[in-house]
């Protein structure tokens, strides 16, 4: 399609072809990804062997200091007068071989097994034997450690290696107090970033490595340490979330995320229409009392949701403010089922979203919309366009170019929404037909929630925020490869 035929076309059809486009150009996409995937790999193992070249050489044609480093890290640093960097070494090979010997070497000789003794009862004592779960989390823990270990090892020997280098063409080492200065000085990124990424590791990378080892264990309520053990099991665990047997997690799964996928598509678009409707009407010549309609908006979002929603699920409820007074006008013959059918719960949580949601939007369209110039509008009335013409062919496209990233973040969000599903609902109505305690109105962060607290999978759990991520993931890449403002970063159309 040439570039005219393209412009010709309408805001739908623009979007179904981009649409198609993309997957027109996906297998492409996916054999250059692969290919640059196997360069990668190529790469990795053509330094590997570049560096072990280089340790044989540094090794062979280096000094007494620096081949005595190769055992005891540091010294050949300190022996030319860095004591600061080589008691650091040192001390990082110490602690390393302190854990290895009293904790580490143990917990990898079990990781392959998570643990054979189990824990049982000597008459009124309780021998306690191996703790899968510790087996795991130090097991993995002490994995990268290793890594960690070999890292500042390399880090030791290419140390002598340019100090030697340094020496022989005449020039001065740095001191401990050099390298003090240095630290607070150029280095002093490395100083600042030394404490978060340490945090990052402990708090984020770590959990989520252990939660997807998790999805290939038999981890659940029956297999709960100390008292029992659990073991690998492979991919049993994904096999069982994603079979298609009517009566299964499979089936339950994929209804499951057909919901996930429609409530965050309205909960995203029918929020971002209407709350953009909202302040165009607000910010209409003419209007007054702005300021009081702002501010009777904000309020909707100023109340914590934990206090509103609750509340507002009362309402609704069977027996709520809303059934009894459209009983007692006469509107009704008998409660309308707002949680307690699975169509009425979905219908209503998505119009109770549309009151938490539009003030966002309002809000944030109504900067936006004062920073649209005039004389776009004053151009369009002049040409004879009336207000539907000037939204679609100025308004829209704008706010759609400036606000494409928030659209995107917001359905993510969506997809993980836990407030919402569970202040209202709690997942209600639940069904027989759904396996897991799962319920018509659950998300799949929300049932992952009930598999965690409720029924202790933890196996299933792990394997469903393993696939969350897949499918947030594979959005996010699909629209933002789509939207205005990154396809167009420098210009606007």
């Amino acid at each position: 399609m040439t570039d005219l035929e393209f412009l010709k076309l309408s805001g739908p059809a623009k979007t179904a072809w981009k649409i198609g486009d993309f997957f027109r150009r996906l297998p492409g996409k996916i054999a250059g990804g692969c290919k640059k995937l196997g360069l990668g790999v190529v790469s990795l193992f053509k330094n590997f062997g570049l560096n072990i070249a280089d340790l044989v050489q540094t090794f062979i044609h280096g000094d007494w200091k620096t081949k005595l480093s190769y055992l005891v890290m540091g010294f050949g640093s300190a022996a030319r007068g860095q004591w600061g960097r080589g008691l650091l070494f040192f001390l990082f090979q110490t602690v390393f071989n302190l854990y290895m010997v009293n904790f580490g070497v143990a917990y990898l000789a079990k990781l392959n097994t998570l643990g054979t003794i189990e824990t049982y009862k000597e008459g009124r004592r309780t021998v306690y034997g191996d703790n899968s779960f510790f087996i795991l989390l130090y097991g993995v823990l002490t994995l990268f450690f290793v890594l960690a270990f070999i890292y500042t090892w390399r880090m030791n020997i290419k140390q002598n290696k340019i100090s030697e280098q340094i020496l022989k063409s005449g020039h001065k080492l740095k001191s401990t107090k050099d390298d003090l200065k240095s630290l607070a000085d150029e280095q002093f990124h490395k100083t600042l970033l030394a404490l978060p990424t340490l945090g990052v590791f402990v708090f984020t990378i770590l959990p989520i490595l252990f939660m997807i080892l998790v999805a290939f264990t038999n981890f659940d309520a029956t297999h709960q340490p100390p008292s029992k053990l659990f073991t690998w099991v492979g991919w049993d665990n994904f096999r069982q979330l994603l079979s298609s047997d009517t009566a299964s997690y499979g089936n339950t799964f994929k209804q499951v995320l057909f919901w996930t996928l429609v409530w965050a598509f309205f909960a995203t678009f029918l929020n971002y229409f209407l709350g953009m409707l909202v302040a165009i009407m607000i910010n209409k010549k003419g209007i007054k009392l702005k300021k009081l309609w702002r501010t009777i908006l904000v309020m909707t979002i100023a109340i914590p949701q934990f206090v509103s929603l609750l509340y507002v699920s009362k309402m609704f409820a069977a027996d709520g403010l809303i059934n009894s007074y459209l009983l007692k006008w006469g509107w009704i013959s008998q409660p309308i089922p707002f949680w307690t059918n699975a169509h009425w719960a979905r219908v209503t949580i998505i119009v109770i979203n549309l009151w938490i949601g539009i003030p966002y939007l309002m809000l944030i369209a109504t900067g936006i919309l004062m920073n649209i110039p005039a004389d776009l509008y004053e151009s369009a009335r002049i040409d004879g366009a009336n207000a539907f013409q000037m939204y679609r062919k100025i308004t829209l496209p704008y706010m759609l170019f400036v606000t494409g990233p928030y659209l995107l973040s917001s359905f993510t969000g969506n997809i993980n929404n836990f407030n919402v599903i569970y202040l209202l609902s709690g997942g209600r109505p639940l069904s027989l037909e759904l396996s897991g305690n799962a319920g018509y109105t659950d998300l799949l962060i929300t049932w992952l929630y009930k598999m965690t607290v409720t029924d202790t999978n933890y196996k299933l759990a792990a394997v469903m925020g393993i696939l969350v991520f897949v499918v947030s993931a594979v959005i996010n890449l699909v629209v933002y490869n789509m939207i205005p403002s990154v396809k167009n970063e420098e210009d606007f159309q």
